[in-house]
Parts: C-alpha cells; structure tokens; sequence
C-alpha cells in the first residue's frame, strides 16, 4: 500500500476555501482507494502553515496512477493551482 500525502498552502487566506472545494472534488473519484480532503485544524503549537492536506491510502502505484489520470483530477488541478503557494507531496510505503 501506499500512503499518498499532499499538504497546499494557499497564496491568499481568502482561497483557503476555494482550494478546499477544489480538493474536495477529488474524493469523488470511483477506485480501490481511500481519499480524505481536510482544512488543517492549526492546532499546533509550533507550525501551521499549511491550509488543506489530501490524505490516501492506494493499494499499489497502478491504483496511484489511475487516481492522477482521472479527468476530475485535472479539473482540480486547474482550479487549485493558481491560488496555491507551495505544494508539498509524499508517497510513502506503508
């Protein structure tokens, strides 16, 4: 399995909202995964700069690339990519 993490931070405090939407479509996506979209809670005491996080779980790297192949994952590019700043990303066995 692997462990897909995403976290965003948005440009602006005002995308915050719109990015999130724009994650959120992801989970509609129909495969042999789990998909969670969340804002970050910032709840910690020493770092919270990052705004929205997508959290996945693929049985394999085939499953992964079938999920970034989806049409409403591009959708959901074009709409968070310009009101992103930073874009960090793991994929880490589990």
């Amino acid at each position: 399995m692997i462990r897909h993490i995403v976290m965003f931070t948005a440009k602006s405090p005002e995308n915050v909202e719109t990015i999130y939407e724009g994650l959120k479509t992801l989970e509609t996506i129909k495969g042999n995964w789990t998909l969670t979209v969340t804002k970050n809670s910032k709840i910690d005491r020493i770092a919270n700069d990052i705004d929205v996080v997508v959290y996945g779980e693929f049985p394999d790297e085939a499953s992964l690339s079938r999920y970034k192949d989806d049409p409403v994952y591009q959708r959901s590019t074009e709409t968070v990519r310009p009101l992103r700043d930073k874009r960090f990303a793991v994929d880490i066995p589990a």
